[in-house]
């Protein structure tokens, strides 16, 4: 998986590649009035991912902080039928939090290691 995360004052840019499956995308995050948040998810040719888009296209300030099981974006996934390990969601929440200036603007890694290797605990080598 690579996740790129680019910030300009209100907003923010994630570019995911979620791995083996190949359907990349972006998602957009862009502050709204009233501590809201505008999503948009586009370029993935799953049909899981569209469906996901069709049902979050806002979120507001506190729902960046519910539970999984309340979370409106983890929620949508569920009913949109996204298979668990799927990033997209998480990555509509950090571009999310990005854009209301909640999270540092680094990029999430998720890299597979060789089991013969020890895990050095830096992942950016």
């Amino acid at each position: 998986m690579n996740t790129e995360i680019t910030h300009t004052g209100d907003e923010a840019c994630v570019r995911v590649d979620p791995g083996i499956c190949g359907f990349a995308c972006t998602v957009n995050a862009q502050k709204m009035e009233d501590r809201k948040v505008k999503i948009g998810i586009e370029g993935s040719e799953c049909k899981q991912i569209q469906r996901l888009s069709e049902l979050i296209t806002q979120i507001g300030f506190r729902d960046v902080f519910l539970p999984l099981s309340r979370n409106p974006v983890f929620v949508s996934a569920e009913k949109a039928g996204c298979h668990l390990s799927c990033v997209i969601p998480t990555a509509v929440i950090k571009a999310a939090e990005a854009a209301l200036g909640l999270a540092l603007k680094r990029d999430v890694v998720i890299q597979f290691e060789d089991s013969s290797q020890q895990a050095t605990g830096n992942l950016r080598q």
